[in-house]
């Protein structure tokens, strides 16, 4: 018995020298898919990051290899790899043997492997599937997902929180700045030390804030929901550094009154020290407030403390069955064929300025922008649309109305304006109503948002008096207030017309076929990304880290659908096909 036990426990050998073939690697394992497809890319320039002076390292072709095909295995954690690369068959035959520690990998994602040379890469086995048939690049079917930012999830920040205490704080400042002044004149200082009194500075936009703060004051005793309080505020450079020249003034007083400033406990801190210190104490705050609004940037609301990049979002598998904010970012995709054609992470919580980037990384990979783009209801904007028009795309994107446009109450709205007859008056447009009285153009409105100027026709009635209809004709009428008002509507005749060719598209029958294709393979790739692999959180911070994990996970997921395309496993896909009927 002694004998087995020292054989096995004491005896055993560390190395065993075996073919690897000879144990059952399989010969249709993805591994060898792997390899054919990397051995046809342009490594050019992830080599030119080393140098090729003194000792060489590990191969760079090699660690990027190793760190796809934990991908396509859905493994992420560095860990996990470097122990998968001591212990498992096909790691070991795709390191030839050798055993890269953790600091090889990190070092390589984090200086070697940049965005900019995966995306080269990416695109380069895009092509390769071009020429094989298996995408044409000329389609393209979007969505968004959310996956949760590694943040913590209560370090928060809000715009509207640092505008309610901005707002405080100001008041606060306000004071400071009139006891400085009755400091000087009471005392003699400004003239003696020739001081003028000073006025209190001005941040813009911080009145809009108070008329809010007041708001909510008055809703919270009335039970109502508050308001947003989201008004863009910026701190300029000179707000702290004015607080900083009465500070400066203060400390020229104390020096040549000789009034010292105490720091010990136990003693009376002078006057002019107490307005100092307040001074100091309110400086410092503003320049929090001031860092925190650069952070958060004019396009977003909400940021986390541990990654300033995520934005807080509502997630649909919140950890808490509650409904909370957790930080996140997201995550877009454009699918062809099953395969993911392009990725692109936001930290904005809506779709509406996504599209736009994916097309543009479309056109700068290939050379042009597709010739059709489908997507859902998220993207439905006038500055999307028109980018469409311009660029010569396809929109097949379904409107925000479009299961309310199918509904009777839809088509017996007589306060809009397309349920209203259209009119032609001297080459301008009007409508009538449905009391038979016309709606003459009176003016035209701009709007800028986000950048994009929209136009706006207004349209008013000369005389509503006596109408029967106005109850159903104005929004939220009022028969007090409402009982001398006459009808005005505003109308962006372009972006009705870019909604109408878009809706026109989206229920024709190649339409029909697109929206199936959209929803079945976004869809399933989301499916596949949270529920299969379990990808529900990033492994790194800043959006520059988590673009190169995503783009791995794309990497690894597309060669799995290429390796299930050459072994036959599934095919093309060309829609849902009819159903004969029994």
């Amino acid at each position: 018995m002694n004998t087995y036990y020292t054989e096995f426990f004491e005896k055993g050998q560390q190395k065993i020298n075996f073919n690897l073939y000879q144990i059952g690697l399989p010969s249709d394992d993805p591994v060898f898919t792997l390899k054919k497809v990397l051995e046809d890319l342009n490594y050019a320039s992830l080599l030119e990051k080393y140098s090729h002076q003194g000792r060489k390292g590990y191969n760079p072709i090699m660690l990027f290899a190793v760190l796809v095909y934990a991908n396509m295995r859905g493994v992420k954690a560095i860990d996990r790899i470097v122990e998968l690369c001591r212990r498992d068959i096909a790691f070991i035959w795709l390191t030839g043997g050798l055993k890269p520690g953790r600091d090889v990998f990190y070092e390589f994602i984090k200086y070697r492997l940049t965005g900019e040379i995966l995306s080269g890469l990416h695109y380069q086995f895009m092509r390769r599937l071009q020429k094989e048939g298996l995408v044409s690049l000329k389609a393209l079917f979007i969505d968004g997902t959310k996956i949760e930012a590694n943040a913590n999830r209560y370090t928060f920040v809000w715009r509207g929180s640092i505008n309610y205490h901005l707002a405080n704080l100001l008041d606060q400042i306000k004071t400071l700045y009139a006891s400085y002044n009755a400091l000087l004149k009471s005392c003699g200082y400004g003239n003696k030390y020739g001081f003028c009194e000073e006025e209190m500075l001005v941040i813009e936009g911080i009145e809009r804030v108070k008329i809010v703060i007041e708001k909510n004051r008055n809703r919270k005793l009335h039970g109502e929901k508050k308001v947003p309080n989201k008004a863009i505020i910026t701190i300029e450079n000179c707000s702290p550094l004015e607080l900083l020249k009465l500070q400066t003034n203060l400390t020229t007083i104390a020096k040549g009154e000789e009034i010292l400033f105490t720091v010990s406990k136990g003693q009376r801190k002078s006057e002019l020290q107490k307005l100092y210190e307040a001074i100091e104490s309110c400086g410092e705050r503003l320049m929090k407030y001031k860092n925190h609004f650069e952070i958060m940037g004019a396009d977003r609301n909400s940021y986390s403390k541990t990654d300033f990049e995520a934005t807080f979002m509502r997630m649909k598998d919140d950890h808490m069955r509650n409904g909370q904010l957790k930080p996140a970012y997201n995550v877009q995709i454009a699918v062809e064929n099953y395969f993911i054609t392009h990725s692109y992470i936001s930290n904005d919580r809506t779709d509406y300025d996504t599209l736009i980037p994916v097309l543009d990384r479309h056109r700068k990979a290939f050379g042009g922008y597709p010739e059709e783009v489908t997507a859902d209801s998220g993207y439905s904007s006038e500055k999307n649309l028109d980018f469409l028009k311009e660029n010569h795309i396809s929109s097949y994107i379904k409107l925000q109305a479009h299961e309310k446009m199918k509904t009777k109450a839809w088509r017996d709205d007589i306060g809009k304006h397309y349920n209203m007859s259209v009119m032609m008056q001297g080459g301008i447009r009007c409508y009538r109503c449905h009391d038979g009285r016309l709606l003459s153009h009176i003016r035209t409105e701009t709007g800028m948002t986000k950048g994009y100027e929209r136009k706006f026709e207004v349209y008013a009635c000369d005389d509503c008096s006596g109408c029967h209809f106005k109850a159903e004709c104005f929004y939220r009428y009022d028969p007090i207030k409402d009982t001398d008002k006459n009808k005005v509507m505003k109308v962006n005749q372009k972006w009705e017309d870019l909604k109408a060719q878009s809706d026109e598209n989206i229920r024709s029958e190649k339409g029909i076929i697109n929206r199936q294709i959209r929803s079945i393979q976004t869809e399933g790739h989301f499916g596949d990304i949270k529920e299969n692999n379990n990808f529900r959180r990033f492994n790194y911070r800043s959006r520059e880290k988590v673009e190169k994990e995503f783009q791995l996970y794309i990497f690894g997921s597309n060669l799995n659908k290429y390796h299930r395309f050459i072994h036959r496993e599934i095919e093309k896909f060309v829609g849902k096909k009819k159903q004969s009927v029994a």
